[in-house]
């Protein structure tokens, strides 16, 4: 049961580590990271809980997993591994009910000053009819909940930032539209050497002019080392091109200029690349892994996964990731250079 602005099931905002830990029940495996300033996350796998803890290990804020989280209701709204239309048009009724204002957060999810609420998803799992786990195209709902301090702008403070910082991501209003199959532009893949207009080695200049000259939507990029805050020399790591649907991922050479080794074709609005038939963007995940890996099984090539269970043809250096289109998803594809680590 969430207490607003209070804590959610045994824990307190403002108990200390120690304290966190007896209250699940002994001792925990974490993980997790400290920030320089004491700042830290810890997940809980045992839980399904993240703890975010500020300075003195004072936790703030608890993060519980779409999958594997403890149930948590707030009033008569559950509000966990749920389809996240059914969650918001609840939280909204009992919203009005108790005069509380919601707002979108920065993936377009409900946030919830007043009861210290910010909504979130994860792809949901199930079992294939042979028994294994495999990812489904459904969303399934997560949480943050958080203290009075953090209540206004979650996202926007220093502790959740140590665990999720989403400034360099675009703001989602609440809405996905999907460009449809027949409006999208065919780039071919040549794995390894280029995508589309795309070749890998690319300055981002050069980048840019392939792209008709397109001047990018949003930038990511850092220093070299935290201590060097604003000073030294900053990275270009991607540039986002909202118009022809693609990101750009760099790395740098000897010669100091970043240089592209990777390009993402956006699930919702990027163009479609095929491999060997097989239609790679803007399809329902289910679909997309039964087909790739029935490709692997008759040509004999292997098969590699990530840690989120995303499928890959082995050798091509291509990951195979998802897009939010509402309570669902489709696949959007990575292809990178040869030497790139995926």
């Amino acid at each position: 049961m969430l207490d607003p602005l209070v804590g959610v099931g045994p824990l307190r905002f403002g108990m200390d580590s120690d304290e966190v830990k007896a209250a699940l029940g002994g001792p925990l495996s974490g993980g997790g990271q400290v920030s320089a300033d004491g700042m830290s996350w810890n997940p809980y796998q045992e839980t399904g809980l993240t703890c975010i803890y500020d300075r003195g290990k004072i936790l703030v804020g608890v993060v519980v997993d779409a999958l594997e989280g403890p149930l948590v209701r707030v009033g008569e709204v559950e509000l966990i591994g749920r389809v996240p239309s059914e969650v918001r048009a609840e939280i909204d009724r009992l919203a009005r009910q108790e005069a509380a204002a919601v707002r979108a957060n920065w993936s377009g999810d409900p946030e919830i000053a007043a009861w210290g609420v910010s909504m979130g998803t994860a792809q949901d799992w199930g079992r294939s009819s042979e028994g294994y786990l495999q990812r489904q195209d459904a969303l399934v709902t997560s949480a943050l909940f958080v203290g009075p301090e953090l209540a206004n702008d979650p996202y926007a403070t220093a502790p959740v930032m140590h665990w999720c910082d989403v400034r360099e991501l675009g703001k989602n209003p609440g809405v996905w539209p999907v460009t449809p199959d027949c409006d999208r532009r065919r780039w071919e893949w040549v794995p390894l050497e280029r995508v589309g207009p795309l070749r890998f080695g690319m300055s981002p200049l050069q980048v840019a002019a392939a792209l008709d000259g397109e001047i990018p939507a949003g930038r990511i990029g850092a220093f070299p080392h935290w201590c060097f805050r604003k000073d030294g020399q900053w990275n270009l790591s991607e540039d986002r091109f909202e118009q022809a649907g693609v990101s750009a991922h760099y790395w740098r050479y000897l010669d100091g200029v970043p240089r592209l080794g990777g390009v993402t074709a956006y699930g919702r609005t990027g163009p479609q690349v095929l491999y060997a038939g097989i239609p790679l963007v803007g399809v329902t995940p289910t679909v997309l892994d039964a087909a790739v890996i029935q490709h692997a099984e008759k040509h004999d090539m292997g098969l590699r996964f990530s840690p989120s269970g995303e499928v890959g043809l082995d050798g091509l250096n291509l990951s195979l990731s998802v897009a939010r289109v509402g309570d669902t998803s489709v696949s959007e594809a990575s292809f990178y250079t040869e030497h790139w680590e995926i």
